[in-house]
């Protein structure tokens, strides 16, 4: 959600503020904001609305410093306003925060107490005036002012309940900047004579791509020399440095509009790279790791747990799950197993599925499966090192590459590559895929990529359909079997880019309520693929049609379907077999795609959305 960098060098840190900033915009914000340290004072500018904004008021009031931090807000506590955006201010202190903290209320009763007056509504205020206070406290007592910034926001923290991710800079200590983390991403960025903190590392690829990740509880002291990191128990450790592999052309956009556009196109490659390990070794236990094999032998059942868009997709695996590798398989929504008494059996796989690997309820809910006894646990994920990989004894990850729009795209069919995967590796370990079934899908997956390419030239006649949507205000999506989660992935598209109202339903069900909203201004879009169940969906669309509805049907080219009056289609190539989900993945993105622009809707950055959720 929230975006965080901050810099100290010997050159201007504010342009690479303002950049960093906008490299962050996709993450999704509503107010920006930055402070420096400028000849021992530090000045703040924050305006709501676009980094650009902000951007031309820090140019009008001449910003220049060599200590900085910035931030890009999504407002939780407290309205869109400029008083409540960050950095936030106490005496001299200035921070930037992601995340949440449970017991602002508390601490701020404690504040006033203490004389402290409060200028916003944010529980991110608390934070700032309680490390002044320490600070302060730490300079009565006698201690030198070259430690007490580090000091007082290691006491700080200690008094905190939530989640968070924090860089601070006092206008006292100049020479440094320091950074906390607990439950949200926090990354210190290296260069020479330089340093910086992000909470995303696209922020400052413009510097440096050498990172070090700080883990649960850790401190930090950033200054041009180095870089100190400490434990939660303040004790000072070694971080492993990275060196980061997402490349700046991934965050452009060249010939494409939208980063959307440009992130469905870029599938076949995205899939290609994702799924060239098991083309090249076959389907192998060390696909997740040295010691996968052991485990997963071990494994009775599995259980998916993961949110919104990646939680359709371990709707989709269950299919597969369950049908290839004969283990039991249920799917859970991360944010509501992680509050519900859960039954465990030790015996089940924990596997969790996040873009970003941070997502705040897929970590929770990873650290509760793993409270309660579970002894496996596998992620599946596009960012490497992320928190959720690192808290996993298994990782899949997806080579997706960097996705900037909100709206997942190729991070979902690239999620869907790597479940199909581990469906088909435990399935070989289990002794339910036999060599002849692994040579099948090795060569499904090899046609995969190509079918995808087919899918994607469809996008004029998908535009054409566009234009018939833009005017609706609601729209069904129906499918069954392997395609219901497809049909529920294209009503979540639907509505998150356009705002148009979309529900999807196994076809099923319409009977049973659904069809009572069924009329002439209801388009109900179908994905019906020539497999085993199209002759009950032909009869859920007859329903349909009775009701006076207009139909849009994908299906594949060997299905035998007419075009008429109320009814239209559009056919992919050929039949993908088991992967059929992926392919008919592709229309219905572009369907929600060009419905938005023809609405004339901000499709990178949807309103209300974020593109990391790691608040809950």
């Amino acid at each position: 959600m929230c975006g965080i960098v901050g810099a100290i060098a010997d050159r201007d840190v504010v342009p690479v503020l303002i950049e960093g900033l906008k490299r962050l915009e996709y993450r999704g914000y509503d107010s920006a904001g930055i402070a420096v340290v400028d000849e021992q004072d530090v000045r703040r500018v924050r305006r709501t609305g676009r980094v650009s904004e902000m951007e031309n008021a820090a140019i009008a009031e001449d910003f220049h410093a060599h200590l900085g931090i910035g931030h890009t807000r999504w407002a939780t506590h407290g309205g869109v306003t400029e008083a409540n955006a960050h950095p936030h201010i106490s005496q001299g202190v200035a921070l930037v925060h992601n995340g949440i903290i449970e017991n602002h209320e508390e601490q701020r009763e404690r504040l006033r107490e203490l004389g402290y007056q409060f200028e916003s509504q944010t529980d991110t205020e608390v934070i700032a005036h309680l490390i002044h206070h320490y600070l302060k406290e730490s300079n009565d007592a006698g201690t030198g002012p070259a430690q007490g910034l580090l000091a007082a926001v290691q006491r700080a923290v200690k008094d905190l309940t939530g989640a968070y991710a924090l860089a601070v800079v006092s206008r006292k200590e100049p020479e440094r900047m320091v950074c906390a983390r607990m439950g949200c991403p926090l990354l210190i960025g290296l260069g020479e004579g330089e340093n910086f903190v992000a909470s995303d590392v696209s922020a400052i690829l413009q510097a440096t791509r050498r990172v070090i990740f700080l883990e649960e509880g850790d401190t930090a002291e950033v200054t041009r020399a180095g870089v100190r990191v400490f434990d939660g128990d303040n004790v000072e450790i070694q971080r492993e440095v990275h060196v980061s592999d997402v490349s700046l052309a991934s965050l452009e956009l060249g010939p494409y509009r939208h980063f959307m556009q440009k992130e469905i196109h870029e599938q076949p490659r995205a899939l290609a790279d994702t799924i060239e390990a098991v083309i090249d070794g076959g389907f192998s236990a060390e696909l997740f790791g040295a010691n996968a094999e052991a485990a997963l032998r071990d494994i009775e059942g599995v259980q998916i747990l993961a949110c919104g868009t990646s939680y359709y997709a371990g709707m989709t695996a269950r299919y597969w799950m369950e049908a290839i590798s004969g283990l039991p398989c249920s799917v859970e929504i991360a944010s509501e197993y992680r509050y519900r008494a859960a039954h465990a059996n030790p015996k089940h796989l924990i596997v969790t599925i996040s873009q970003s690997g941070e997502t705040l309820d897929t970590m929770e809910a990873l650290k509760y499966a793993k409270s309660l006894g579970h002894l496996h646990t596998l992620s599946v994920c596009n960012v490497p090192e992320s928190a959720i990989p690192r808290a996993s004894e298994l990782v899949c990850y997806t080579r997706a590459g960097a996705e900037i729009g909100v709206a997942s795209t190729k991070a979902f069919t690239t999620q869907l590559a790597a479940l199909f995967q581990l469906c088909v590796v435990l399935g070989k370990l289990h002794g339910k895929v036999s060599e002849a079934d692994e040579a099948d899908y090795l060569e499904q997956l090899r046609f995969l990529p190509g079918s995808v390419q087919h899918a994607l030239n469809l996008e004029p006649q998908i535009a054409l359909w566009a234009e018939k949507f833009a005017g609706k205000q609601n729209a069904l999506f129906l499918g069954r079997g392997l395609h219901y989660p497809i049909a529920l992935e294209g009503a979540l598209k639907l509505k998150e880019i356009s705002y148009i109202h979309a529900e999807a339903y196994p076809a099923g069900e319409l009977k049973h309520g659904p069809l009572a909203l069924v009329d002439a201004a209801m388009p109900v879009v179908v994905i019906a693929p020539n497999d085993k169940l199209l002759e009950k969906v032909k009869s859920n669309m007859q329903e349909v049609r009775a009701r006076g509805g207009e139909l849009f049907v994908f299906t594949d080219q060997d299905s035998n379907f007419t075009e008429s009056e109320g009814v239209h289609v559009i056919r992919t190539p050929r039949h993908a077999g088991v992967l059929s989900p992926i392919v008919h993945t592709i229309p219905v993105q572009l369907l929600a795609y060009h419905t938005a622009l023809a609405r004339g809707t901000d499709v990178d950055k949807p309103r209300n959305l974020a593109k990391s959720v790691t608040v809950e």
